[in-house]
């Protein structure tokens, strides 16, 4: 039995889905498109062959650098087919750079523009200030970088601190990080939470990768509008980033943007720092225990994009279709209006009406004409009446003719009288009851029992059997 067209594409995209379930690829990026929805849509190629990749909104969201044409990056995801179009395309979930040397591209690309817009200005860069009574620290609130910053800070001189948590790298760092520098900035002097003096924007070392979210637009913009003066401490001493550029201040490490930050102060109590260290290796600890929960409990979930991404995919090309659909009907109404308006001219209404009058004119009736057709209808209407009146049941009884009935029955034979027995004659000027008698041999009626004949008029013959 043959099979359907979608019965055939649902096997050929289980089929594949089974097959390459996870699959990571090594291509540069093509003819990337973000739809409205906020799916990303796109091509990997290499020297020799093209593959068609979508990543849905959540994904793309995700991605910890700008994407774009002609990037050799690493995607990660499964390969499943599209039946509205019949082809087959990777649903990426995860997508890196490709080596150090794409990065760097991107970066010395990204620095040159920035620094022609002013913002690494050194003009621009404010002092720090020797005594600051708040410190402000954006940085991993599990990591030993914060840590470290505490410490040396206890060390050398106790300051108030505020710890703006956030993700150092990966999925929401570069917004978390942007927001923070903002939310210190907005804080109003005075208030119930201190304004901090100086800020901090910290993270341990790392390769090129871990530090790239500090290398992005949005945080480069948030530290140089900064309106708290920025001490930039990304990495260890070699390592530079876009943001060291951007702030007033940079130090080698976390441990040195510490020192810079304040002045040399009387030894802190070590039991007070070992302690606070210890509650935050437990707090890490207990964090990081309740997320292995959450991990395992998710994996058990289906995930929405795999139930939801098909249909996406189709929303996206419908959209596009009625896009062009419309476009496409609105040219052709233009085209049917200019049609049809050469026809709406004034001087061609006036000459159709004008033809009008004229055919209205030559139909118009005559009085001759009307007369004759009343004159035949009359006669026709006469004829009717005559063939009424000839075929008119209750004529005959006008010229001495009776009817015989039995109720609301015609008699039509005299064995029909006969089995009824009594009958009812109708004349013009009534009806009579009669009784029907025995009929003699010869075919006489027998004499009436009573001795009256009936009365015969004058001069008239005798009426025939009316049953025979």
């Amino acid at each position: 039995m043959p099979l359907t067209v979608s019965e055939l594409s649902n096997l050929l995209k289980r089929t594949v889905e089974d097959r390459f379930g996870h699959v990571r690829i090594r291509g540069e990026i093509s003819g990337l498109k973000r739809a409205a929805s906020g799916h990303v849509y796109l091509s990997l190629k290499d020297e020799t062959a093209v593959i068609d990749g979508v990543m849905w909104k959540g994904g793309a969201a995700r991605l910890a650098f700008a994407a774009q044409d002609g990037i050799e990056v690493i995607a990660t995801g499964k390969l499943t087919t599209y039946p509205g179009r019949s082809k087959y395309q990777v649903v990426i979930e995860s997508m890196e750079l490709a080596g150090e040397g794409a990065l760097m591209q991107i970066f010395e690309r990204m620095k040159a523009q920035l620094a022609a817009e002013g913002l690494f200005d050194p003009a621009k860069r404010r002092p720090i200030p020797v005594l600051p009574k708040v410190i402000g620290v954006v940085t991993s609130p599990t990591g030993a970088v914060i840590r470290d910053i505490l410490h040396r800070l206890a060390d050398r001189f106790p300051s108030h601190v505020l710890v703006w948590p956030v993700l150092v790298q990966g999925d929401g760092a570069t917004a978390q990080i942007a927001n923070a520098v903002r939310g210190f900035g907005a804080i109003r002097p005075g208030g119930p939470i201190p304004r901090p003096d100086v800020l901090i924007v910290a993270r341990g070392g790392g390769s090129i990768e871990d530090l790239w979210a500090f290398n992005e637009e949005i945080v480069v913009r948030a530290v140089a509008a900064s309106s708290i003066p920025v001490i930039s401490a990304v990495g260890h001493e070699t390592d530079t980033t876009l943001c060291d550029f951007a702030a007033d201040l940079r130090a080698p490490t976390p441990t040195a943007a510490a020192e810079m930050a304040v002045p040399v102060r009387a030894e802190l109590m070590a039991y007070v720092a070992e302690q606070q260290a210890r509650m935050g290796r437990c707090v890490a600890r207990g964090m990081e225990r309740a997320r292995e929960r959450l991990e395992a409990q998710r994996r058990l979930l289906p995930r929405p994009d795999n139930l939801l991404g098909p249909a996406r995919q189709r929303v996206d090309d419908l959209a596009e279709r009625l896009r062009r659909g419309l476009s496409h009907r609105l040219a052709v109404a233009r085209h049917e209006l200019a049609d049809v308006s050469g026809a709406l001219r004034p001087a061609l209404l006036r000459a159709q009406v004008s033809r009008g009058h004229e055919r209205l004119a030559r139909v118009r009736l005559a009085p001759a004409l009307v007369e004759r057709r009343i004159a035949d209808a009359s006669q026709r209407f006469a004829a009717l009446s005559r063939l009424f009146q000839s075929l008119n049941p209750d004529a005959p009884l006008a010229r001495g003719f009776a009817r015989v009935m039995v109720g609301d029955t015609l008699v039509r034979s005299k064995e029909d009288a006969r089995a009824a027995g009594r009958v009812t004659l109708k004349f013009a000027d009534g009806e009579i009851g009669a009784v029907i008698g025995a009929v003699t041999d010869d075919g006489a009626a027998p004499a009436p029992r009573s001795s009256q004949r009936p009365r015969q008029p004058p001069d008239s013959k005798p009426q025939s059997d009316l049953f025979d």
